[in-house]
Formats: structure tokens, sequence, C-alpha cells
């Protein structure tokens, strides 16, 4: 499987490193680069996860495809295509890179969540409640809810980001836009998990990130991937009990057998969680979308 740490690796020197990507600002255009990085309670680990950033890119191009009515940024990730230099490293930054318009960002991150699970889990037993929305008591850990719901944050630039009510959102990016991404998250979640069921895969919860080209409000960033969105497996689940994930779970589970204090530096990480962690994340696109394992296949391998 290939592997990238970083752009830098080819003689490339990024405007932006953030967690995963890096990011080349090109004026009106910006070319992301999905890494093999891979983070946990915030903090970068110094060996990658093979292919980690191909499946987050695959993925996002794939259900951008199931969307096409959905405005977005995306300009090509067809390497052949790319710009120079970026075009010269195709074989490198090919099924892991997108080139997409700059957009004006949203600072709210649009949360969508169907099931009682992570953040949401711990908040309903603390009071019953999930980012101000009320639950009927006596629900269980991974109960799929009512309806989803839609539990905004802000985008903090450092720190953590913090749960946000409707009203407030509106206060930050106006009532006609924080309406268009409510009810954007909230299709996109529930055709996403009405497609993803289909396939033998549940899909907790999920978040969203707009920005307005044009005047026009756009999705950016990635979208329904196992970063940004929590699968499980349909198969064998049952409400009450924490299902398997597919994502970082396994490198979570890892750290919290040693004694690290999850600040800098990280910890050597065994050859065998790397593998692991892979093959999660590599699973649920195989699921999800065979069809598109075979088109980025080369960069997959």
């Amino acid at each position: 499987m290939r592997q990238l740490h970083s752009s830098e690796e080819l003689g490339l020197k990024p405007d932006y490193s953030g967690k995963v990507r890096d990011v080349f600002d090109l004026g009106e255009m910006l070319f992301i680069v999905s890494t093999d990085r891979i983070s946990a309670y915030d903090v970068v680990m110094d060996q990658v996860v093979p292919g980690r950033g191909v499946v987050l890119t695959v993925m996002t191009l794939a259900w951008l495809k199931r969307f096409p009515d959905v405005p977005n940024h995306l300009v090509t990730a067809d390497p052949t295509e790319f710009p120079l230099p970026f075009k010269t490293h195709g074989a490198a930054l090919g099924g892991r890179s997108l080139l997409v318009r700059k957009a004006q960002r949203c600072d709210v991150e649009c949360i969508v969540r169907g099931y009682l699970a992570g953040s949401g889990w711990r908040s309903y037993h603390r009071d019953g409640t999930i980012c101000g929305h009320a639950l009927s008591p006596g629900m269980q850990l991974a109960q799929k809810l009512p309806a989803p719901l839609f539990t905004p944050s802000t985008k903090a630039a450092t720190g953590h980001d913090e749960n946000i009510d409707f009203a407030t959102m509106v206060g930050i990016v106006g009532v006609e836009t924080a309406e268009q991404m409510r009810d954007l998250s909230l299709r996109i979640y529930n055709e996403g998990s009405e497609f993803a069921e289909k396939r033998g895969v549940i899909l907790a919860d999920t978040k969203f990130e707009f920005g307005l080209i044009d005047g026009r409000l756009a999705l950016i960033d990635e979208v329904l991937t196992p970063d940004s969105s929590r699968f499980w497996p349909g198969d064998g689940f049952v409400p009450g009990h924490e299902p398997d994930s597919w994502d970082k779970q396994i490198l979570r589970n890892h750290l919290d057998t040693l004694t690290w204090n999850h600040e800098p530096p990280p910890p050597e990480l065994p050859v065998e969680i790397l593998r692991q962690t892979a093959k999660r994340y590599g699973e649920v696109l195989e699921i999800l979308f065979p069809e598109e394992v075979i088109r980025w296949q080369a960069y997959l391998q």
C-alpha cells in the first residue's frame, strides 16, 4: 500500500498543513492533499496509516456523485488535469488529492445525529438531552433516535468546537444560510443513511462543512467518510452495546492501554495496529462503493 506522510516528501511546500491535509493556495482555487497522517486525542501520530488519505478522498468523491444537484467545491480529482507541479507527481497524489474552488467558509459545523452515541450519549446520560434536545427517558447506548437531530457546533480555529443552538447559528451565518445548511445536512444524512443501510452499514452520525462560492452555498471538505462520520456494521447490531466502528477506534483502544498523557510526543505505534486501522478504513469503502474501489484500484494498492 502506498503511503504519504507529507507532500513535502515530494518536494512540495504546502501553504497550510492540518492534521490530515496539506493545502496549497492557488489564488481562486486550492489544491488539497489527504495524507496518511492520523491523529488521536488531538495529537498527530508520527507514523501513518497506509492508504488512509486515499480512502477518505475516494469516499468523498463517491458521495458527491450521489448528490449531483448539491453544489460543491470540486473542480477535478483527475491527476491528468492537475496543474503543475502537482501533475508531475500524479502517481503519488492521484486518489488522494482534489483541485477545488476556494470558498468563504461558514464557521459552523453541521452535525447530524441519527443514533445515541459518542458525546450525544454522554450528554443524554448526564441530563437527558442532546445539545438542548430533550429525549425520552430510558434510551440505550447506540439506540436509533426517533428522528435525526441537527446539532450545530462552532468551527474553532484552535481548541475544541462548542455545541450551539440554531439561534446562535443564525447569528453567525444568517437565517437563510442557516436554514439551507440545516436542510441540506439533514437531507444528505437521510439519503446517505438509506443508501448505507441497504448495504448493511449503519450511518450513526456525521458532520458537514459548507462555504459560499460566488454567493452560493456549497458543500466543502470531506463528505460521509470514516473521519467525519460514525459507521457501524448492521449485522449483529444490538442497542445497549458499543458497536464496532469503521474508524480509528482500534488506534484509540491501543492508546488507552498505555500510560501516555495525550500530549506530544506521541508513542510509537505497533505495525499491527497501523495495519488493522488501515484495514478498517478500507473495509467500509469496499462495502459501500465497490465500483469506486475498482476505479481507483491503482491508488488503493
